[in-house]
């Protein structure tokens, strides 16, 4: 279909807007755009018209925009032959004005939340001189929020003084929709691929600048795995909002995600009853893992340290630490070294992965491993592990049983952390 842009305009304006018939009568004025929920995206589907411009107080008309035509003197008006039917609305539908003016959306372009203060629109005609009324960028700056203070003064002079504000619009492609259902329930109206792909740190600004409602239903849309790292990012205070009201099993799934050792510190610090409740949804062997770490006192280094790691036999060899590399079911990104250990299991050496990298297949991992390797006992305090950390320029710390055996290790990111939690 070819069509021509026949000017831009804003939601603010046409809302009230006269449609008239054929004859110039007037039919009614608009109160709505509609969007069905099954065809959600660029162009608005149909307009509501009522006698006062309102939804509410008078008989609500449909009018579907292939019914409509723009006259020269940009009048609207409805079509020869097109029925004028009464509006019926499903509930998961989206109503511009209702749905998007003064509502929190998710600028997943900006990685924020920002509120709606009007939506531009785009007037396109076809061939056969039928109306598109296509979603272009909802503004979110003074502009927009001019526009719609000055409501009822003549067009041309609302235009004028909203001109001096410098718009701040967000193509509607980037826009993720918030919406409320009648129950309270959100759910994001736009699939949630695009906030999936940004970075956890991103994910978890987002979340915390909503409000607990909505926080709670974006967080839910999540994968399980997205879900998982976002938590990690997002302020302790928060992390228990959200399990806590969230159903059991749904956190469970979630927490089986996240690194044991951020699980454990995680479930320490709900009540007992709401940790219980969740660990009992777990499957067996993560459920083992968080359990054996919420054993320890917060404060000791088996507190802070993951069962995550990677560790192979000192005989190894650079192919065998690949190979284990490529088993690891944990989070690949916080590994940065493979420790070694003897026939006793004792620790015996770590390995960095750039050495790993370099090294031929057949070379033996004893031959690469650090010079040094600093550990710590499992009730080493916090400030203890700190101070290894910066004094060896660590990327990671051996957690040692009494026995000399590795117990855990604790990575530079969990120091990170505890250090910003201390501030």
């Amino acid at each position: 279909m070819t069509s021509q842009t026949v000017r831009r305009v804003s939601l603010s304006s046409l809302v009230g807007a006269r449609v008239q018939s054929e004859d110039g009568a007037t039919v009614g004025r608009i109160a709505e755009f509609l969007l069905v929920s099954e065809k959600i995206g660029t162009h608005v589907s149909s307009l509501l018209l009522s006698r006062t411009g309102r939804l509410r107080g008078s008989t609500v008309l449909t009018v579907p925009m292939q019914g409509l035509q723009i006259s020269k003197g940009d009048e609207l008006k409805v079509r020869p032959g097109t029925m004028l039917t009464e509006a019926d609305i499903p509930a998961s539908s989206v109503l511009l004005e209702r749905d998007l003016l003064d509502q929190q959306i998710i600028d997943v372009h900006g990685h924020k939340v920002v509120r709606v203060n009007d939506v531009e629109l785009v007037w396109e005609i076809d061939h056969d001189n039928v109306c598109h009324l296509r979603i272009a960028e909802v503004e979110v700056g003074l502009r927009g929020a001019v526009r719609r203070l000055l409501k009822g003064l003549p067009q041309s002079m609302v235009e004028a003084v909203a001109r001096r504000f410098q718009p701040r619009g967000i193509p509607w492609e980037f826009v993720d929709l918030i919406d409320r259902d009648p129950a309270r329930r959100v759910r994001l109206k736009v699939e949630g691929d695009r906030l999936s792909s940004l970075h956890p740190a991103d994910i978890a600004d987002i979340l915390e600048d909503l409000d607990p409602v909505e926080r709670d239903a974006v967080f839910t849309s999540l994968d399980e795995e997205v879900a998982a790292e976002a938590l990690e990012e997002i302020e302790p205070k928060l992390q228990r909002s959200l399990l806590e009201r969230m159903d059991s099993s749904k956190a469970a799934d979630i927490v089986e995600e996240m690194d044991p050792g951020a699980a454990a510190d995680l479930l320490s610090e709900l009540p007992p009853e709401r940790s219980e409740a969740i660990l009992h949804e777990m499957e067996p062997d993560e459920r083992a893992d968080v359990e054996e770490l919420l054993e320890f006192p917060d404060d000791w280094a088996a507190g802070r340290m993951t069962t995550d790691y990677v560790a192979v036999p000192e005989t190894a060899t650079v192919a065998d630490a690949i190979g284990a590399l490529r088993a690891f079911e944990g989070d690949v990104e916080t590994v940065s070294e493979v420790f070694l250990f003897g026939r006793d299991e004792r620790l015996s050496g770590v390995v960095s992965l750039a050495r790993i990298a370099l090294a031929a297949g057949e070379a033996q991992l004893l031959s690469l491993q650090e010079q040094r390797a600093p550990s710590c006992t499992l009730d080493a305090s916090s400030r203890q592990v700190a101070e290894l950390f910066d004094k060896y320029n660590l990327r990671s710390l051996a957690v040692l049983n009494a026995d000399g055996t590795l117990a855990g290790v604790i990575y530079a990111e969990q120091v990170i952390a505890l250090l910003r939690a201390e501030r």
